[in-house]
């Protein structure tokens, strides 16, 4: 990281407690716990990033259950909005060749496996209790486990588990056939789009956690993310769009950035790393400048195209669910299906439409083969739908950027915050919580909030 600034630089240099560089929501929930603790925090968002839609941000699925609730809690999140998240017993629907399975309570999910033929009815009760109590336990000690070592400023993640937590039940990880595709259809996507099998604890909490029902926002427009934003600006936290060049600079103790063309500089006591750091490196060498040996990372190999689609409420078949996982075969990856409602009124819906693509794919093309992948679901007819503008891509803060870690890796090794010899630098090292969806991403962010904060008294 360079050091020192040109004078006119140093004249125009604006100072908070800490830079969260990138708007990914792990560093999200980080910057709102260390509002809460009285820091000032800005996060920088690229300006493409900004101009992207919520909806294709949002998480597919949030678990109804107390991880995420706990999460909302700890964010401060006032209860008037943690209400408009509604709970339903039916968490998604996974439709495959063969099969359309609701998921959702033990009792709906078993016979639902039963009535298309996938398990006998003793076997599915006992499947699907087994599962529920895995992913209860493994959610427990998610919740109650001290994840941070203050001192090292590392996050243990599931190394101190409940003493009821029991990894994946055995008649699941064996499962074989029509079954284990089921299975496999859900972790493909409720693990963050990856190919790469999550660990046996990580597979107990994301099968298990849908047991528990879904919960979902009714209000037209109110999003996870949007929530955040919101309590963050609430608490004095600053939201900044960043659209030109800027390098990695230190003046001082105070690590940041100094942007190129207004010739200014944003430093922190703490800089906090809430973007790919390959992508952040690429980015840098584009603009000719020197790239910190700290962002040295592998190039993400797939990412998440999202697209959004309005129709009218008639063009849905009723049966298909407010979540869905359509997954055709093994040689694609499966689809995320998900409506929002529309702030244009009851007679339209807000769709959805989401799946890993190779890194270098063309969005268009990738987009016409979902839309051809849900048509027989919903056969909308012309002038009933309107596919919405494909977001921009972003150089750096690019929250779609996916890489294939191996199997089983991930949750619960322990992550570190600490960036290789930079004591003021840390990362959000969202990939390593990747296997456990958006409550990886919830739980990083509070843990990882707290931790910093705790290091900057």
């Amino acid at each position: 990281m360079a050091r020192g600034l040109p004078s006119s630089a140093q004249l125009r240099a604006r100072r908070w407690d800490v830079l969260v560089l990138g708007s990914a929501l792990p560093g999200l929930a980080a910057a709102v716990r260390m509002a809460m603790g009285g820091l000032r925090v800005l996060v920088a968002e690229e300006d493409a990033t900004a101009r992207t839609s919520d909806l294709l941000r949002e998480p597919f699925f949030l678990p109804g259950g107390p991880v995420v609730e706990g999460c909302l809690r700890a964010l401060g999140l006032p209860l008037i909005e943690r209400r408009s998240l509604k709970t339903d017993e039916l968490a998604y629907q996974v439709l495959l060749p063969e099969a359309r399975l609701d998921v959702g309570s033990v009792s709906l999910t078993a016979d639902e496996l039963v009535a298309w033929g996938l398990a006998k009815p003793d076997r599915a009760g006992e499947l699907f209790r087994g599962l529920a109590e895995a992913g209860r336990a493994e959610g427990e000690g998610l919740l109650e486990t001290d994840l941070v070592k203050r001192g090292a400023l590392r996050l243990g993640l599931g190394q101190a588990a409940s003493p009821n937590a029991r990894g994946l039940p055995r008649d699941v990880g064996e499962a074989e056939g029509d079954l284990a595709r089921f299975f496999e259809a859900q972790w493909r996507v409720l693990a963050g789009g990856t190919g790469s099998k999550p660990a046996p604890e990580a597979l107990a909490r994301l099968l298990g956690a849908s047991l528990a029902g879904g919960a979902r926002f009714d209000e037209p427009g109110t999003t996870l993310r949007s929530l955040l934003r919101r309590r963050l600006e609430s608490l004095h936290g600053e939201i900044r769009t960043l659209g030109c060049p800027f390098g990695m600079v230190e003046l001082g103790e105070a690590p940041g950035i100094a942007r190129i063309g207004p010739n200014d500089a944003w430093l922190g006591r703490a800089l906090v790393l809430n973007a790919p750091m390959h992508r952040l490196a690429e980015a840098m060498r584009g603009w000719n400048q020197d790239v910190p040996r700290l962002l040295k990372a592998e190039a993400p190999t797939h990412r998440r195209l999202a697209i959004h689609l309005r129709t009218t409420q008639k063009s849905i078949p009723e049966p298909l669910a407010a979540r869905a996982i359509l997954w055709e075969g093994d040689d694609e990856t499966p689809v995320e299906i998900a409506q929002y409602p529309s702030g244009q009124g009851s007679r339209f819906a807000e769709l959805v439409l989401a799946r890993k693509v190779p890194w270098a794919a063309s969005d268009a093309d990738e987009a016409a083969r979902m839309l051809e992948a849900v048509e027989s679901l919903i056969p909308y007819e012309e002038g009933q739908a309107k596919l919405g503008p494909l977001a921009p891509r972003p150089l750096w803060d690019d929250d779609t950027a996916r890489s294939e870690p191996p199997d089983g890796s991930g949750w619960p090794e322990a992550v570190e915050l600490r960036t290789p010899g930079r004591q003021a630098v840390f990362q959000i090292p969202r990939p390593e919580v990747g296997p456990l969806g958006v409550e990886g991403e919830l739980l990083l962010g509070w843990r990882a909030g707290d931790a910093i904060r705790e290091g900057l008294r």
